[in-house]
């Protein structure tokens, strides 16, 4: 509170130096003004301390001090509300797809031409493409800083500046051409390291050639990184290091003839890749042949494809969603429209930590080069993410629910600790969330410099933007990142087959709980699901999406493009919307019976029951998971025989229902499905965390089967939501 006080002291004193300097130029001429100057404004703190302890001695003066300089604080930083660009009652434009059809189709209110059917494919005519956006940014920000990098947490950032950028990917791609790798789209290449600069100059050296780049990445495993190389057909991959190498060639796929590496790897490694056939080539060599070679650039054309992200959102294989230039630019303008005066500029820095190989990150990325903004990346453990921010100090910054209840979280287990700090923080929280109410966003209150100083300097303290996807964010916390912050934070709901955004809440609009109207790029309807009793008439129904950011197909796959595409064009996604009263889309269910957990990870629970299933304890079990949850958890029937069996050779005794609430029981059964997991080769988010036994078996007659025997989710679901809440109240 001492240092409160200082501070509005130290601010006072510079508010009236300014103001008294001011009023004396202004009023020189007039006598009696300059007297009652010279009673209501100061040259310096000492001045007005002198004339307060006059007109009411120390005491007073003490009061009045206080008060003078709240005053001034006050005036000097008194916030300017920000109106909405449009009504918040009415958020998006529809219209009947047919004149008697039950659907109505929603368009952005963000493009006039959206109502006859057009959508954004571009916001500026010399920005087209991903190659062409990047020269717009150097041109934008006058060949400033572009990207940012720091060797190690004692060290600043340092930069490449966009013209050396463009220099560095121009020799790569020339190097890749002299290795006999031939320009256009039928030229793949991938790509697996974590986010650095690299991994971007690799991505400009494809497009200075028109190839196409595929992203690899750690979660998919060994078995999908080699029927990805497989499927594509990728001779090359980018490898950021050693660990990376020997990781792809566990299952190396005789296509792969050549990796090259961003850092030095082991001689054993060198000589592994020997054995195998593929050839290590450094980087940095790779760029000294091209610009010897320095073959002329073949750049896209907006319909080329530019990427093929493959995503496991669903049983088997994982699948090649196909992105074309055009698809990608369109998302990114649609969203950069949508920020109106909030876009990025040339001065802005983004901080880069979410994964690459994900439509999210990428597009951000892309945004920031297109303005001509920079980007700085994380030194790779995000558990040290605020370090990086404190040395970066970024402006903009995408994140996923998962960051954001960690801080969340952390704040609210200092604040619980302390009843004078609880108060305090209700109090900023109910004084901040009224100016959002008002249409106000900063981060110089009163309450920012008392309550949430400490939260906004762990993220670099200049934050202004932030953007918020993958999976859904609590209501609460939303607000409190909203309070806490003083930024702009928009949430937004995508998916990878539409290049990432479909939807994107809008500035000025404070109420959490949806997912904003359609971005510019497409439009949205929702279709009926009889077999949930979802209904369009309703409000209710699949989302299904129309634009120019849905993807052209699954890469090699042409039946599951037909089962996502429909004969007119509309992508179906699989999840449940409802359209609340004010046009913006709230995400309600999951068509089929995959969802994602807070960090953004899909999880398949009936692949997860199978293998659970093999446990000799086990005889039926329900997996469950929430999105706004980092884990799974479930419920199990044990094998009363084999329970009973083992419980008699251990000494215990007890009905069968007894036995279910006895510990070790519990941790049997948790321990021996845990193990099953683990040889099916089950990822850590797959694994339940928690359990909870029950003595009667699921069945047709108590309403938990189906007649063909299978499980009804959500009657189980709803059978049994007070355990479920238990347990995850106990686990958070």
């Amino acid at each position: 509170m001492d240092s409160l006080i200082l501070n509005a002291k130290s601010y006072i004193k510079r508010q009236v130096v300014r103001k008294s300097t001011k009023s004396e130029v202004n009023n020189n001429s007039d006598k009696k003004k300059r007297k009652h100057k010279r009673n209501t404004n100061y040259r310096n703190m000492d001045d007005m301390e002198q004339y307060l302890h006059y007109i009411g001695g120390g005491a007073g003066a003490l009061a009045l001090t206080g008060v003078a300089a709240a005053s001034a604080f006050y005036l000097a930083s008194r916030p300017k509300e920000e109106k909405p660009l449009f009504p918040l009652d009415d958020q998006c434009i529809y219209e009947k797809e047919e004149e008697n059809g039950p659907d109505l189709i929603r368009v952005s209110r963000f493009f006039k031409d959206a109502k006859e059917g057009k959508f954004v494919s571009f916001l500026y005519p010399d920005s087209r493409t991903i190659y062409e956006s990047f020269r717009r940014g150097a041109k934008e920000s006058n060949n400033g800083q572009c990207l940012g990098w720091r060797e190690s947490y004692s060290k600043p950032y340092q930069w490449l500046n966009f013209n050396e950028a463009l220099l560095r990917a121009k020799n790569l791609g020339s190097g890749l051409v002299s290795q006999g790798f031939t320009p256009g789209t039928n030229t793949i290449i991938g790509v697996y390291s974590q986010n650095c600069p690299e991994w971007i100059l690799t991505e400009q050296a494809l497009y200075c050639y028109s190839m196409v780049l595929v992203p690899l990445y750690d979660t998919l495993g060994p078995d999908a990184c080699a029927f990805i190389i497989k499927q594509a057909d990728i001779n090359v991959v980018f490898v950021e290091d050693d660990a990376k190498c020997n990781l792809l060639m566990e299952k190396s796929p005789r296509c792969l003839k050549k990796m090259i590496i961003y850092k030095d790897i082991r001689p054993a490694t060198r000589q592994r890749a020997k054995n195998l056939g593929i050839e290590i080539i450094k980087m940095a060599d790779l760029e000294m042949l091209g610009s010897k070679t320095n073959h002329p650039e073949m750049p896209p054309k907006p319909s080329d494809l530019s990427t093929i992200c493959y995503t496991s959102g669903t049983t088997g294989n994982p699948k090649g969603v196909m992105l074309t230039h055009e698809n990608v630019i369109a998302s990114v303008s649609a969203v950069i429209m949508q920020q109106g005066e909030h876009r990025p500029r040339p001065e802005d820095t983004m901080i880069s930590f979410l994964p690459l190989a994900h439509m999210l990150e990428r597009c951000c990325e892309i945004a920031m080069f297109m303005m001509g903004g920079s980007v700085g990346y994380y030194l790779g453990d995000i558990r040290r993410l605020s370090d990086d921010m404190k040395a970066l100090k970024p402006t903009i910054c995408p994140a996923v629910p998962r960051l954001l209840n960690r801080i969340h979280d952390k704040v609210m287990g200092e604040i619980n600790q302390s009843f004078l700090k609880k108060m305090l923080f209700n109090m900023a929280m109910n004084a901040k969330e009224g100016e959002i109410k008002r249409g106000i966003i900063r981060n110089n209150s009163f309450w920012d410099m008392l309550v949430f100083r400490k939260v906004q300097e762990g993220m670099g303290g200049r934050l202004r933007l932030m953007l918020v996807g993958s999976a859904p964010l609590a209501d609460n916390v939303l607000t409190f990142i909203r309070c806490s912050l003083g930024c702009l934070v928009v949430e937004g709901y995508g998916q990878t087959e539409c290049c990432a955004p479909i939807s994107l809440t809008i500035q000025g609009d404070w109420v959490p709980g949806h997912v904003g109207p359609p971005v510019p790029c497409c439009c949205v309807k929702l279709v009926d699901v009889p077999e949930m009793e979802y209904w369009s008439k309703n409000n209710q129904g699949e989302i299904v999406v129309k634009g120019t950011n849905v993807f052209q197909g699954y890469y090699k796959d042409p039946e599951k493009t037909q089962e996502t595409i429909d004969e007119m064009g509309w992508h179906h996604t699989g999840d449940i919307g409802m359209w609340l009263p004010n046009g913006t889309l709230k995400i309600i269910d999951r068509r089929k019976h995959i969802f994602k957990l807070s960090q953004g990870e899909y999880i398949v629970p009936e692949k997860i029951e199978s293998i659970y299933s093999r446990s000799q304890y086990v005889c039926q079990l329900f997996v469950h998971g929430e999105s706004l949850k980092s884990c799974i958890i479930a419920i199990v029937v044990p094998d009363v025989d084999v329970i009973k069996c083992w419980a008699s050779e251990n000494g215990i005794s007890g009905t069968f229902s007894v036995l279910c609430n006895h510990p070790e029981v519990k941790q049997l059964i948790l321990d021996d499905m845990i193990t099953k997991g683990k040889d099916a080769g089950l990822k850590s988010f797959e694994q339940v965390k928690d359990i909870y036994l029950h003595p009667d078996p699921f069945s047709v007659q108590n309403g938990l089967l189906t007649p063909t025997m299978k499980s009804k989710r959500p009657e189980i679901k709803s059978y049994f939501k007070p355990q479920l809440e238990d347990m995850y109240s106990k686990l958070t």
